[in-house]
């Protein structure tokens, strides 16, 4: 008589929140806030550009150098890149699984229309596309320079002033920052109350919160642009 050797497994904390809707969500919400505090130091970093070629070109060459000598040349930089792609996959794969199990719980479209949701609520998934999408332009256009025929590696300031003197690449990026502006207004009050932050007392501040960021942000990086365009950064 065989003998069943096998054992039964619990699978560990881990898997068993992941597996859940709460452990994704917490997972899309922390992974959320580490990419908007990325952008806040990104669009603070964009605006040096309105003091001059210089200051601009200086500030790119730090964040090569930042760290150094403890951190070898783009080490901290590539550090940085690494926790934002571990991000980044974490929040798309979130997205994107609890929107398929969000779709085959309700195959079936409901019988009493739900309220209108908010333009922002609506397009929280496209708005994501947009941005992922936007993202791989935005490295080959300003990082590798693959879409950028003007491109001169070691020139960051010309390479933003030649992006945008291009109507595409003006086009691009506004519909872009329009997509964050409403990705972020949503997203950081959904995340807070994923983290269990949110409650009725609190809901007044955390939404103002998250309009004042998205307002930051937009007016933020799209001052960039527009500057280029209307020849205050030349």
């Amino acid at each position: 008589m065989a003998l069943d050797t096998r054992t039964d497994r619990r699978p560990s904390l881990a898997a068993t929140l992941w597996g859940s809707s709460v452990g994704k969500k917490t997972v899309m919400a922390v992974s959320g806030l580490i990419m908007l505090l990325y952008l806040v130091v990104h669009m603070i970093g964009n605006l040096k550009i309105f003091f001059g070629a210089a200051e601009f070109n200086h500030y790119a060459h730090w964040l090569r150098v930042v760290g150094e000598p403890f951190m070898h040349e783009e080490w901290t930089l590539w550090l940085v890149r690494v926790v934002l792609l571990a991000a980044v996959v974490a929040h798309a794969t979130s997205a994107y699984q609890l929107s398929r199990r969000d779709i085959r719980a309700r195959p079936s479209r409901y019988v009493h229309r739900k309220p209108r949701a908010s333009y922002a609520t609506r397009t929280m998934r496209w708005g994501g596309i947009i941005l992922g999408l936007f993202l791989v332009w935005h490295l080959l256009d300003l990082t590798t320079g693959t879409v950028h025929s003007g491109f001169r590696p070691g020139h960051p300031y010309q390479n933003v002033v030649d992006t945008f003197s291009t109507w595409y690449g003006n086009v691009i990026y506004l519909v872009a920052m329009v997509a964050l502006g409403l990705h972020v207004r949503h997203g950081f009050w959904s995340a807070a109350q994923s983290l269990g932050v949110g409650s009725g007392s609190r809901d007044r501040l955390l939404k103002t919160t998250a309009n004042a960021l998205a307002l930051v942000l937009t007016v933020g990086f799209v001052s960039v642009p527009v500057a280029v365009m209307t020849g205050v950064v030349s």
